[in-house]
C-alpha cells in the first residue's frame, strides 16, 4: 500500500506516534488509509450538509476495513459572490481546490481518496485532483437542492436573481419581492435548477466516476447518505482490487460527459471544465469535438432554466441512467468506478414519478443544448446555451451597447437603456481581462426581469448556467489579448446565426485595422493571487487552464 512509507519500519516510529495522536489503533496500521476532501463549510449552501454526508462516507469506509482521514477543501458560493469584486476568485479556485487536494494526498500518502464536494468549480478541481493523482478514488456529489412553489409557480434561485429586474419594471410588487427573497433557496443543495454545479455533477456520473444515481439524488435525503455510505465502502475495494480512475476513464468516456450535456442542455461552463478536466488525463478536447457532438445529439429534456421542471423532477424521471437507457445508441458503454458498464447501469433505471424525459425520436430540439459559434467576433470560438433561447431568437441582428464592465451594464439595464433590438456587449471580463472570467448572471436576469425578449448578450466573460436568452460567452481571443471584441463600438450592428454557428461583427476589415491600431490593452493594478492567476492563465477555447 502507498501509505506504507509512512507508516511501516523503525524509521517511520515518529511518524507512527503522530498517526496515534489522532487516535489511530495498532491494528488499523495495517489497514488502507483513505484521505476524503470534504468541501463543507457554511457559506455555500451546496456545501452546508456535507459534513454529514462525509460522515456516512466515513462509516462506509470504517465498515469495509478502511481508516478515513478527512481534510478541508476550499467552495466559493458563485451565487453571493455575483455581481462584484468577488466572482473574480471563483474560477480561478478550480486550480487552487484541485493543487490543495493533491498537496495532501501527495504529502501523506493515502492510498485512496474520496471527494465530497457540489457546486461550481468544486467538482470540476475535484475531477481534475482525481484524475491528475490517478489513484483508486471515488467522488461523493452533494446534491441538488429542492424547491419550493411561490402561487402557482415553482420557484429557483433563478427566480431570486430576475425579481429585481421584475421589481424595478413594476411587474411585481415588494411583498412578492420578498416571498422570492424567502423562498426562492430553501434547503441545502446545489441551486435547483440544470446550473454549472448540477450540470458538473451529472457529468460527473456520465464520466463513471460517482456511484449510479449520485448526483441527482436530494442532498438533504436520506438516500444520499446510503450512496455515501456505499462510496465509503466502495473505495476501500478499489484500493484493493489497484483500480485506478485511468483504468477506466477514457477519451470515449469524455466523449459520453459531452453528448450527456447536449441532451439535457447544460451549462455553457462545461466548455470550460471539461476540456480541463480531460488535459489531467492526458486528453485533448476541442471547441469543434462539443459542436460535432452538438450537431448529432438532440436535446431531450428541459429544465430550469429552461422550464419550470427541476433537477429532483430528473432525478423522478430515472436520473442519468434513465437518460442514457433512451439514448443508449448515443454512447459508448464505459466501465464505471461502481464495477458496472453505463449500459448495465442503464438498462435497470426506472422511472418512479412523473417523466420529463422525452424520447429522442421527439425531442425538443434535434440538436444538442449547446453551440460553439464562430466569426471575426471570435475567431476562436465562442459558446452559447440554445436549450434557453427561444425559435425566434436563433437568428438575430442588432445593434451594439458596449460596456468595459458589468456593473455599467447593470446600472444601464436597469436604468431602462437598454432596448429591443440591442446587442449588449461586455468586455475585458475574460480569464486575463477581468480577471478570472466571472460569470454575470445579474445582467442577465435583468435583462429577463425587465421583459426584454429581443436582447443579445455577448461577452469574453462567462454566464451561469441559469442565464436564459441568446446569451454568448467564451469569446476567444478576449479583449485583454486584443481580440475584435475589444474593438466592437457603441453602434455597430451584430449578426447571430445560431443554426450557421456565426458570430459577426457587421464593421469592414479597412474600419477594423483602423481601430485597431489606436487600441491599447486596458490598465489595471493587480496583486496578490489575481495577480499570478493573470499572469499564468490560458483563452477560454483551451478551458483557461493555468499555462
Amino acid at each position: 500500500m502507498r501509505s506504507d512509507i509512512v507508516k511501516k519500519g523503525v524509521e517511520r516510529t515518529a511518524h507512527r506516534a503522530l498517526l496515534k495522536a489522532l487516535g489511530v489503533c495498532d491494528e488499523e496500521m495495517e489497514k488502507p488509509f483513505i484521505g476524503i476532501a470534504n468541501a463543507y463549510n457554511t457559506i455555500v449552501p451546496g456545501h452546508m450538509h456535507l459534513d454529514k454526508i462525509t460522515q456516512a462516507v466515513k462509516e462506509g469506509v470504517y465498515a469495509a476495513g478502511g481508516v478515513p482521514f478527512e481534510f478541508g477543501v476550499i467552495g466559493v458560493c458563485d451565487g453571493i459572490a455575483m455581481g462584484h469584486e468577488g466572482m473574480k476568485f471563483s474560477l480561478p479556485t478550480r486550480e487552487l481546490i484541485a493543487d490543495c487536494i493533491e498537496a495532501m494526498v501527495q504529502a501523506h500518502q493515502f492510498d485512496g481518496l474520496v471527494v465530497v464536494g457540489a457546486c461550481d468549480k468544486i467538482i470540476p478541481g475535484m475531477l481534475m485532483a482525481v484524475l491528475r493523482l490517478n489513484i483508486p478514488a471515488i467522488v461523493v456529489c452533494g446534491g441538488p437542492m429542492l424547491a419550493e412553489r411561490v402561487g402557482d409557480r415553482t420557484v429557483t434561485i433563478k427566480t431570486a436573481f430576475e425579481a429585481a429586474g421584475l421589481y424595478k419594471s413594476g411587474k411585481i410588487d415588494y411583498k412578492t419581492l420578498k416571498l422570492y427573497e424567502d423562498f426562492c433557496a430553501p434547503y441545502c443543495g446545489s441551486c435547483q435548477g440544470l446550473y454549472t454545479a448540477n450540470t458538473m455533477q451529472i457529468l460527473t456520473e456520465a464520466l463513471g466516476l460517482c456511484l449510479p444515481y449520485c448526483s441527482t439524488s436530494p442532498c438533504a435525503s436520506s438516500r444520499k447518505l446510503r450512496i455515501a455510505k456505499e462510496s465509503g465502502r466502495r473505495i476501500v475495494e478499489l484500493v484493493k482490487q489497484d483500480i485506478r480512475p485511468l483504468d477506466f476513464v477514457t477519451e470515449e468516456s469524455f466523449k459520453n460527459a459531452i453528448t450527456m450535456d447536449m441532451l439535457i442542455g447544460g451549462s455553457t461552463n462545461t466548455v470550460l471544465h471539461l476540456p480541463a478536466i480531460a488535459r489531467e488525463a492526458g486528453i485533448k478536447l476541442s471547441l469543434d469535438l462539443f459542436d460535432e457532438i452538438s450537431r448529432r445529439t438532440p436535446h431531450i429534456v428541459a429544465i430550469d432554466p429552461a422550464s419550470e421542471f427541476t433537477i429532483a423532477d430528473l432525478d423522478e424521471s430515472g436520473g442519468v441512467p434513465m437518460l442514457i437507457k433512451k439514448a443508449k445508441e448515443l454512447f459508448s458503454n464505459e466501465m464505471t468506478v461502481s464495477g458496472k458498464r453505463i449500459y448495465e447501469i442503464a438498462d435497470s433505471a426506472f422511472v418512479r414519478g412523473r417523466d420529463i424525459i422525452r424520447d429522442i425520436s421527439n425531442p425538443i430540439r434535434k440538436e444538442g443544448g449547446i453551440a460553439i459559434l464562430r466569426g471575426n467576433l471570435a475567431e476562436r470560438g465562442a459558446v452559447v446555451k440554445t436549450a434557453a433561447i427561444s425559435e425566434d431568437m436563433l437568428k438575430f441582428e442588432g445593434t451594439a451597447k458596449v460596456f468595459d464592465s458589468e456593473q455599467e451594464a447593470l446600472k444601464s439595464i436597469l436604468n431602462g437603456e437598454i432596448e429591443e433590438g440591442d446587442v449588449v456587449v461586455i468586455r475585458y471580463m475574460g480569464p486575463k481581462g477581468a480577471p478570472g472570467m466571472p460569470e454575470m448572471l445579474l445582467p442577465t436576469a435583468a435583462i429577463a426581469g425587465m421583459g426584454l425578449r429581443r436582447v443579445a448578450l455577448i461577452t469574453d466573460g462567462r454566464f451561469s448556467g441559469a442565464t436564459r436568452g441568446p446569451c454568448i460567452g467564451h469569446v476567444s481571443p478576449e479583449a485583454m489579448v486584443g481580440g475584435t471584441i475589444a474593438l466592437v463600438e457603441d453602434g455597430d450592428l451584430i449578426s447571430i446565426d445560431i443554426p450557421a454557428r456565426k458570430l459577426e461583427l457587421k464593421v469592414d476589415a479597412d474600419e477594423l485595422a483602423r481601430r485597431r491600431e489606436k487600441w491599447k490593452p486596458k490598465e489595471r493594478k493587480l496583486t496578490g493571487f489575481l495577480a499570478k492567476y493573470a499572469k499564468l492563465v490560458g483563452q477560454a477555447d483551451e478551458g483557461a487552464v493555468l499555462t
